[in-house]
C-alpha cells in the first residue's frame, strides 16, 4: 500500500530552540514551505520543562523562564509562517531519500528539497553509565525529573543525591526543591565543580547542599524504590547514604540516530554529524544544527548558531544547484585532553567569522592552544581557564590559512 507524499521546501526535524530558530531564518529568507516536526505535544524543546530563569539573554536580549522562552520561539516561528507538526516523528528515510513521518494524521512520506536536523542531545541514563546494584524506581535523568515534576506533577521522595556538578546539575537542585525534595549531596568524579562559581556558592551556602568532589556512585540499592546509594570518595573511601531519589545529570550524547540512518559522516569527538560552520553535512541538502552538533550548549547559543544554519540552508535552496562536494572539506580534529571542536569541517576559501567552540575533558589553567595542518603551524592562542563540560571560544581567523590538500587540521594543547 503506497503512502501519501507531501512536498515541502524545507523539513526541520526537531522543534526545540535550534529547530525553531532555523525554521524562522528559512522563512525570513523567503523559503516558502517550511515544516517543523516535533515529537512532543508542544514545540519548544527542553526549556519547556525548565521552570528556572536565565533563558533568552543572547537571542532575545532579556531574561525569562524556560517555558516563556520556549513559547517565544514557537510563536516567532509560527508568525514567520513555519508550519509545526506536533506529536509527529521522523522514523527513517525511504530508499529514494524521503522522510518517513508518523503522526496523528497517520504515516506519510515527506519529500523535502532541504532537511535541517535539529534533534538535540540527551543525558546518558544509569544503564549507559554502567552503575551496578538493583533496579528500583526513583532513578532519573534531569530531563525525566523536570517532566515528572512540572509536566506530570507526580510525587517524588524526600531525600535525593545528584550525580554531576555541571550547569544542569544545579538546575536539578532547583527542580527537586520545587518538588519538596531535599538534596542531601551533589557528587562528581572530577576534582572541582564545572559550573560558575556563583552557582556553586549559592548551592553550597544558600541552599545548604554539600558538593563532594572526587566521588562516584558505586551502587544503587532498594527493592520497590531506592533506599540507599554506595559512594566511593577520594582514596577509595566508601560511604553508604540513605536516599530515595537519584538524579544523573549531564554526560550528554547527541540524538544522532536519524543522522546515522541518513548516512551522514559522523565526527568522532562530538558523536554528532560532521559539519561546517553553516551546518552543511556530508550529504548534499542535509544540514545539522543545535546540540546535535555541539553537545551541549545553552539554549540561546544553540538558537543563535542555528539561525546561521537556517540562513545557509535558504541560500542553498535559492541557488538551485548543488554546492561543491563537502567531501572535499578539511576535517578538524583535537588531541587529548581536548574533547571536541565545532565546527569540525572547514571548506578552504569559504570560512566563517563565527567563533569556534572547543571543549576539554580536563581542567586546564590558561593553556596555549596550537592549530596546525600537516606540520604547518596556523595559529596559537592563549585561552582562559578551561573547565570540563563547558565550552570555550577559539577565534576563527586561522581558517583562512587552511589549504585543500594539506591534511587534517589538528588542535592541541601546546607545551608551555
Amino acid at each position: 500500500m503506497s503512502r501519501p507524499v507531501t512536498q515541502v521546501d524545507a523539513l526541520v526535524v526537531g522543534g526545540g530552540p535550534a529547530g525553531l530558530a532555523a525554521a524562522t531564518a528559512l522563512r525570513a529568507a523567503g523559503v516558502e514551505v517550511v515544516v517543523v516536526v516535533e515529537r512532543e505535544d508542544e514545540a519548544g524543546g527542553v526549556p519547556r520543562h525548565c521552570h528556572h530563569s536565565g533563558f533568552g539573554v543572547r537571542d532575545h536580549h532579556r531574561v525569562m523562564r524556560g517555558p516563556v522562552y520556549a513559547r517565544r520561539w514557537a510563536d516567532r516561528a509560527v508568525e514567520c509562517g513555519a508550519v509545526i507538526w506536533t506529536r509527529t516523528m521522523v522514523t527513517g528515510w525511504s530508499s529514494d531519500g524521503h522522510a518517513m513521518v508518523t503522526g496523528p494524521a497517520g504515516r506519510r512520506l515527506v519529500r523535502a528539497r532541504a532537511v535541517v536536523l535539529a534533534t538535540g542531545a540527551r543525558e546518558r541514563p544509569r544503564a549507559a553509565l554502567l552503575v551496578p546494584g538493583t533496579r528500583p524506581t526513583g532513578v532519573f535523568t534531569t530531563g525525566q525529573l523536570q517532566q515528572w515534576v512540572y509536566q506530570q506533577r507526580l510525587p517524588l521522595g524526600r531525600r535525593a543525591v545528584i550525580v554531576g556538578a555541571e550547569h544542569v546539575s544545579y538546575s536539578a537542585v532547583l527542580t527537586l526543591r520545587a518538588a519538596g525534595v531535599r538534596t542531601v549531596a551533589m557528587v562528581t568524579s572530577l576534582p572541582r565543580p564545572q559550573t560558575f562559581g556563583l552557582f556553586d556558592v549559592v548551592t553550597r551556602h544558600g541552599l545548604r547542599v554539600p558538593v563532594w568532589t572526587g566521588t562516584t556512585v558505586a551502587g544503587i540499592y532498594g527493592r520497590e524504590r531506592v533506599d540507599s546509594v554506595l559512594l566511593h570518595g577520594p582514596g577509595g573511601r566508601a560511604r553508604e547514604m540513605a536516599v530515595d531519589t537519584v538524579v544523573f545529570t549531564g554526560a550528554w550524547i547527541p540524538d544522532h540516530e536519524l543522522a546515522r540512518m541518513a548516512g551522514l559522516s559522523m565526527d568522532p569527538g562530538t558523536n554528532g554529524p560532521a559539519c561546517d560552520a553553516e551546518g552543511a553535512t556530508s550529504l548534499d541538502g542535509f544540514f545539522a544544527a543545535g546540540n546535535l552538533v555541539h553537545p551541549v550548549e545553552t539554549a540561546d547559543i544553540a538558537a543563535r548558531r542555528a539561525t546561521a544554519v537556517g540562513v545557509a540552508a535558504a541560500a542553498w535552496l535559492h541557488r538551485g544547484t548543488p554546492r561543491p562536494a563537502l567531501s572535499d572539506a578539511v576535517a578538524v580534529r583535537v588531541t587529548d585532553p581536548l574533547q571536541w571542536v565545532a565546527p569540525n569541517l572547514i571548506r578552504p576559501g569559504r570560512w566563517s567569522r563565527q567563533r569556534v567552540l572547543l571543549r576539554s575533558s580536563a581542567f586546564l589553567d590558561h593553556p596555549r592552544i596550537g592549530v596546525e595542518q600537516g606540520g604547518r603551524l596556523l595559529a596559537t592562542y592563549r585561552l582562559g581557564r578551561m573547565v570540563p563540560n563547558r565550552s570555550h571560544h577559539l577565534p576563527a581567523d586561522w581558517q583562512r590559512a587552511v589549504v585543500q590538500h594539506g591534511g587534517d587540521v589538528r588542535i592541541s594543547v601546546s607545551p608551555r
